[in-house]
């Protein structure tokens, strides 16, 4: 994690990207279906378009695939955070109704893209600390697009192939990108709002549904706790590599001080390997934050998404219920017409009955439709999250035990000062 932690102390975010382009080995890949395709995306640091408040931040997307409908192979183009915002808007709009799940997108970040708005081009404010959301938010990007690209239907949208293939705005980018920062905040708390006042409370007959609804909730409830403890962790070793810095100044100063030599010696080398714990601490610290905190991050959005199609499901049922009952109705008024001798309007009534079963047909062909699709979807979600919790965890287990052993070398080097004491 020692390239995340300097990716913080050396964000640029006028950087101009080389020419040309040889990270492509290094890209995740999402492989297709038929094994043999493939498609890897990356998102680059921003640069800063612009002065001022009028100024704004553009991501360069470089993709390179061999799927059949992308017309490019190796594509480049720049994109703001509002054109993300305008393809979520699109995919939810096209695929949300019919049960697909729509990865998450990050959300904006008010006060930091103010303060980018408002800095110099060339300032210290723009690095360090103050700015590791630009980092937090390239790499949320380039996740949703990966779990977008990882979709055999989304990923041959035409919509999200032009976003990746060229630079034309797509439909709704303009609109997103003149929303107020609280505007945008308030669609994304109304979105929360829907899916947390679900009510799944309906007519089930598949109880494969109430089974997984159960699941979804538990595994949910589960990823929130573990995700609020290591960002409590994260915060931990932060705080713990801080105060390993001040042993180390402590250590070294004394050691000024001390008249034993031996003892002098032994305490300017605490000094150091204390300055190299803290170092690795806080490599800890961001491994615990970029590996798993920001994974796990990125599910509760997902599991946010799967929600979201359970509701549309819910309504879907909704709307053929009242179908049903609107047809229902009629068929009632027309017996009644029949028995009082009102054939003419009793001809008009066998109208909107036969109009109602079409409705009722369409509505419940819809359901059964969404229904087959969510199982689809959540069976395939389930088969990837856990190969991605596999692969992550033991990136994560690999990355600490790394540490640990450099600990270990640190204090073994230790020994041969702590015996001049003596």
């Amino acid at each position: 994690m020692e390239e995340n932690k300097n990716q913080f102390s050396n964000i640029d975010i006028n950087k101009e990207e080389p020419e040309e382009q040889d990270e492509y080995a290094g890209m995740d890949v999402i492989s297709a279906d038929s094994g043999d395709h493939f498609i890897a995306i990356t998102v680059s640091e921003p640069q800063k378009i612009g002065e001022g408040i009028s100024s704004y931040l553009a991501y360069t997307i470089y993709t390179k695939t061999n799927i059949p409908q992308y017309t490019l192979t190796n594509s480049e183009t720049q994109k703001r955070f509002s054109d993300f915002l305008a393809l979520h808007a699109l995919l939810t709009s096209r695929y949300l109704r019919a049960g697909r799940i729509i990865p998450s997108v990050p959300s904006k970040n008010l006060i930091g893209t103010t303060k980018v708005k408002m800095s110099p081009q060339q300032s210290d404010s723009n690095s360090g600390s103050g700015m590791e959301w630009i980092e937090i938010r390239r790499a949320a990007l380039e996740r949703f697009l990966n779990r977008t690209a990882q979709h055999r239907v989304l990923r041959v949208d035409p919509d999200f192939i032009n976003f990746l293939q060229t630079d034309k705005e797509l439909p709704g980018a303009i609109n997103t990108s003149t929303l107020s920062g609280a505007g945008v905040m308030r669609l994304f708390n109304k979105f929360g709002e829907t899916v947390n006042k679900i009510t799944y409370k309906m007519d089930e007959n598949d109880p494969w549904f109430d089974d997984k609804i159960t699941e979804i909730e538990s595994f949910d409830a589960c990823i929130q706790h573990l995700h609020s403890t290591i960002k409590s962790l994260v915060n931990n070793r932060k705080e713990l590599a801080l105060f390993t810095g001040l042993v180390s100044k402590a250590a070294a100063l004394l050691s000024t001080c001390e008249e034993h030599t031996g003892l002098s010696r032994a305490l300017s080398s605490l000094a150091d390997i204390e300055e190299k714990i803290e170092i690795l601490r806080s490599e800890q610290s961001n491994s615990d934050f970029f590996i798993l905190a920001e994974y796990l991050k990125e599910y509760i959005g997902l599991f946010d998404a799967i929600k979201a199609v359970f509701h549309e499901r819910v309504k879907v049922f909704q709307n053929w219920q009242h179908a049903q009952m609107q047809l229902t109705k009629r068929r009632e008024t027309k017996s009644k017409l029949e028995v009082s001798g009102k054939n003419d309007r009793s001809d008009q009534m066998q109208k909107e009955i036969e109009e109602w079963e079409v409705k009722v047909q369409r509505c419940q062909q819809e359901f059964d439709e969404i229904s087959a699709v969510i199982k689809e979807e959540l069976n395939n979600f389930n088969r990837i999250r856990v190969d991605d919790f596999k692969a992550v965890i033991k990136k994560y287990f690999e990355n600490q035990m790394a540490h640990q052993q450099q600990l270990v070398k640190y204090w073994e080097a230790f020994i041969p000062a702590t015996k001049e004491i003596f």
